[in-house]
């Protein structure tokens, strides 16, 4: 019977320091980058050694921007790597001039454990023990030393753990060892501890290693008077998902087909796959997903700004950029694959709203469904407006070429920026939008041009007219145009505005008429 930890999965809320910290500071290869297969719009990246054997498997859901996670019962707490037993004061050092602080070095169970927290605040603890793994890296940990498991039903956690090889080791205080063939798992009981939350740094479930399909189907037939279970082709292995008695997150997962059966061992990690089932929204989901840089690969900078952002850079960029912001409940991916059929060769800077009293994310509050919060769409303009100059300083962007696009909450913001800011904004496009403002200020809106695009079938369609009335008595070039559709988006939106976009940045007068 093959035992074992197969991977451990976490939740990371910044993708590039996630990157920089397991295949720059630990030295791990990025074996594979997907979408997730769960969630296609969610990127999953795997670290572990030259091969991504079994065992030597970290991977990470990225939930851009996300809070953190609270560590509590019925939750792997801790992730643990072997080093060579010689090498923690190095690993030690190497920390400090990374600065990272460090815990420890200290003892447990008679090993040498240097704890790290990694950027999301995940505690990764480097064990001075040796283990050997198919494909080590120099300078890397081997393989996963163990988890920590946090539980108020420690007996029986460690009764589910005898299903997948492990047998009971020594104790240490609240700590007992569970023990494979290959590593071990930590039981930490802590009674009357609160429950834990996911979230940026916590992870979410910890796998054991399965020979086989034919051992997931056995192991899910004992599991049939314990509770549910699921069964999930995740393409590089089969996997079962079940609870222990305390809650927490397990998955047995078979050994292959492994990482290098759509990539040859030399290429791992260097091509986003997406699920196949996904086919028809590759290209959409491509717009969609955080972008990286590995160690040496060129890289943009990261500023802090008021609103989250997020970039998408196409292969050939042009010098444009189109800035999103999105609708009701939406995020700052949302207008992306819409934004590439646009503008193809544009760099994409997709913005958060932060009004969120409602749940989801919008751009300002709404005291009710037909009326909002003025004082905050004019402090949120102020905030947006701030954050369109350190967008255009910090990164380079070329303000002659910086196009708007809103859509539905986003264009009714949009619109009033424009409007409380004259100026910021000098070209648009409008999406659905509506007067958000119920006394707009006087302003001199004659060096903005704007496209606004409204639904035939649109209950709100009357509004927008009344919103480009507005902006035109201020002066403000305005192109309002009616298509075929409702209040959602269709595909004659990305025809009329690339055409829009494309005459107006061509024009040397600035905005057409």
């Amino acid at each position: 019977m093959t035992s074992g930890i197969h991977h451990v999965t976490g939740i990371t809320a910044h993708v590039q320091a996630n990157v920089d910290f397991y295949a720059g500071f630990l030295g791990l290869r990025l074996v594979k980058q997907t979408g997730g297969y769960a969630d296609a719009e969610q990127l999953h990246l795997i670290y572990g050694d030259g091969l991504g054997s079994p065992g030597s498997l970290l991977t990470f859901l990225v939930w851009e921007a996300a809070s953190r996670g609270r560590t509590g019962l019925g939750q792997v707490s801790e992730v643990a790597l072997a080093v060579p037993p010689g090498s923690i004061g190095d690993w030690l050092t190497r920390a400090l001039r990374a600065g990272i602080p460090p815990g420890g070095p200290s003892r447990e169970f008679g090993e040498p454990v240097l704890r790290l927290s990694d950027p999301d605040g995940l505690i990764v603890k480097l064990v001075g023990v040796e283990m050997t793994t198919p494909a080590p890296l120099d300078g890397a940990p081997t393989r996963l030393r163990g988890v920590t498991l946090l539980t108020d039903r420690a007996g029986e956690t460690a009764g589910f753990l005898a299903r997948f090889g492990y047998a009971t080791g020594p104790h240490a205080g609240m700590s007992r060892r569970m023990i494979s063939d290959t590593d071990i798992v930590d039981i930490r009981e802590v009674s009357g501890f609160v429950p834990s939350v996911p979230g940026a740094g916590v992870p979410d479930h910890v796998a054991f290693r399965a020979t086989d399909a034919d051992a997931v189907r056995s192991m899910r037939l004992s599991l049939r008077e314990h509770g549910p279970t699921e069964v999930h082709d995740r393409k590089y292995f089969l996997s079962l998902y079940v609870r222990d008695p305390a809650g927490i997150l397990m998955e047995y997962a078979t050994d292959g087909p492994g990482m290098t059966v759509d990539e040859a061992p030399g290429e791992l990690g260097r091509t986003l796959f997406l699920p196949p089932h996904e086919a028809e929204r590759a290209e959409d989901l491509r717009a969609m997903l955080p972008q990286f840089a590995l160690a040496g690969e060129e890289r943009a900078p990261i500023r802090d700004l008021p609103f989250v952002h997020r970039f998408n850079r196409p292969t050939e960029p042009d010098g444009t950029t189109l800035v999103l912001l999105h609708g009701s409940g939406g995020s700052e991916a949302d207008l992306m694959p819409i934004a590439r059929r646009i503008a193809p060769r544009s760099t994409l800077l997709g913005v958060r709203g932060r009004a969120t009293e409602e749940g989801p994310p919008r751009w300002f509050r709404r005291l009710d469904a037909t009326t909002f919060d003025q004082a905050d769409i004019r402090g949120e303009a102020e905030a947006f407006a701030a954050f369109v100059e350190g967008a255009v300083a910090g990164y380079g962007l070329d303000p002659e070429r910086l196009v708007f696009l809103g859509y539905s909450n986003g264009a009714n913001f949009l619109a009033a920026v424009i409007q409380l800011h004259p100026g910021l904004v000098r070209r648009a496009v409008l999406l659905r939008g509506l007067q958000a403002l119920e006394d707009p200020p006087a302003a001199d809106l004659s060096g903005t041009g704007l496209l606004l695009l409204g639904g035939r079938d649109d209950p709100y369609a009357r509004e927008g007219t009344v919103l480009a009335n507005a902006l035109e008595a201020a002066g403000a070039r305005v192109d309002l145009r009616e298509i075929p559709a409702g209040h959602e988006l269709s595909g004659a939106d990305a025809v009329e505005a690339s055409e829009w976009i494309q005459r107006t940045l061509a024009s040397d007068e600035g905005p057409d008429p």
